[in-house]
């Protein structure tokens, strides 16, 4: 039976916010220097006339969320263009209900054909947008109309994830087939609690950042921010360093990796991630670099966490037996775990962790989460190079959920100045020190963002 704090979604309005790097960021095989982050408002109305705003933010990363040889320009304007549809369709989505069940039945029934037509009109003839890229242009609304339900009711977001507030149990969402395990269980079954308030914070070394000093050519930034590794290190007090890749150039990775693990070594850092940038096609490829770590530099073998997203993004199209990486290492599904669906499929082919992001919806992370969990696989929760309100979701989703380790957090590195009216009420969500972030700044209302604090002036909504 429904309950009498189910609300639906009465109004809702999209913003674009242009985001310039400080230093080039390469995702892949290419290099972005921009982001389009888009930032929802979501108004819920509840029983008794009750409404609440609430807010949500995603970058639509062309480059992470479409690979393509198409321009950036085109892939962002068709994000943007399929944001706009998103948002007409949530304001019109005629569903009550908790969060959970609103972004479930959303995703299931209305995402696909939206996709489905965006592509068969806006892009006929043309390369069609893919379903991560959907799914990141709804994360901003699937945030907000969980922000918009918690301040309806009083409450922090985590705290609504329970039989008190939810019309159904996890079995609903999961199906049938997975009734015995789930029946009677919900997210905060699986939740950590109390929830910590700091975290390691993992460092992104990319591609085409400077090492050393040597490597400088005088066109850096000069803002007051590190340029090279060791400044990063010792400013931070960086403990875990993850590691951009090729995925198709074995002696740059291998290099690269032992590069990078001496710098960490010197500074102190305990912890390496591997992330291959899912180009990799067979296992023997991963397997040879660690093992000739294992051999060569067992120090920096014994440094490495976890690996990451070595192979393509569509698992159900490119099924690779992971068995042998996962064997040497745990191995974490990120681009390719859309939906928890995709995270059963890569369990029975031996991945062993998820990556989680709040990109792909706050709604499908905490089910993939506890999926998961109940299976036995590991969880870490990856950054989209989130500034500004995106920060605090991505961070207490890590609080909450329970990491390997940490939380990868680097829109500090990538553009810190677009964040700064928000660092000012939050300076522990955005600053990382000791190697860590903080959160113990965030409201109890909502995702607890403390907007009526925050000086940022905001573009007029899209129409």
């Amino acid at each position: 039976m429904p309950k009498h704090i189910d609300a639906r979604v009465a109004e809702s309005a999209l913003r674009f916010i242009p985001v310039a790097t400080r230093i080039p960021l390469k995702f892949g095989a290419e290099v972005t220097t921009h982001v389009t982050c888009a930032r929802a408002c979501v108004t819920m109305a509840g029983t008794g006339g009750r409404r609440a705003d609430g807010w949500g933010e995603t970058p639509l990363s062309a480059a992470w969320v479409w690979p393509s040889p198409l321009t950036y320009a085109e892939r962002d304007g068709a994000l943007r263009e399929f944001a706009r549809r998103v948002s007409k369709k949530v304001a019109g989505f005629d569903y009550a209900g908790h969060p959970m069940e609103i972004g479930r039945v959303f995703m299931d029934r209305e995402l696909p054909a939206l996709l489905d037509e965006f592509n068969r009109t806006e892009r006929q003839g043309r390369e069609p947008m893919p379903w991560l890229a959907a799914l990141v242009a709804f994360s901003p609304f699937d945030i907000a109309i969980h922000d918009a339900f918690a301040i309806l009711n009083g409450k922090f977001v985590y705290d609504t994830y329970t039989a008190e507030f939810m019309n159904r149990d996890l079995s609903w969402f999961y199906g049938p087939e997975h009734a015995e395990m789930f029946s009677g269980k919900y997210p905060d079954d699986y939740l950590l609690r109390p929830a910590p308030a700091e975290l390691p914070a993992w460092h992104l070394v990319g591609g085409k950042d400077i090492l050393a000093r040597e490597g400088l050519t005088g066109s850096e930034p000069d803002d007051g921010y590190p340029v090279v590794l060791p400044d990063w290190i010792d400013r931070d007090g960086l403990q875990c360093l993850k590691v951009k890749l090729t995925g198709n150039d074995a002696a740059w990775d291998y290099a690269r990796l032992i590069e990078v693990g001496g710098l960490a070594l010197a500074g102190g850092c305990d912890w390496l991630s591997a992330d291959f940038n899912c180009t990799v096609q067979e296992p023997a490829y991963v397997n040879g670099i660690l093992d000739d770590l294992m051999r060569e530099h067992p120090r920096l073998y014994g440094m490495i966490l976890y690996v990451e997203q070595p192979f393509p993004y569509e698992l159900p199209e490119h099924r690779i037996d992971v068995h042998s990486v996962s064997a040497r290492k745990p191995l974490f599904m990120d681009e390719s775990a859309h939906d928890w669906r995709l995270v059963a499929l890569g369990r029975t082919l031996g991945w062993t962790g998820v990556a989680l992001k709040t990109c792909k919806t706050q709604t499908g992370a905490l089910l993939s989460a506890c999926w998961a969990k109940a299976h036995g696989m590991t969880l870490m929760v990856q950054d989209l190079t989130n500034p500004m309100l995106a920060q605090i979701p991505h961070l207490l989703l890590a609080a909450h959920v329970g990491t390997i380790m940490g939380v990868e957090t680097n829109a500090m590195q990538f553009y810190p100045a677009a964040s700064a009216p928000e660092a000012k009420i939050h300076p522990g969500m955005y600053i990382r020190r000791n190697g860590r972030v903080r959160l113990d700044s965030v409201g109890r209302i909502g995702f607890g963002y403390r907007l009526a604090e925050i000086d940022r002036e905001l573009p007029p909504p899209e129409d």
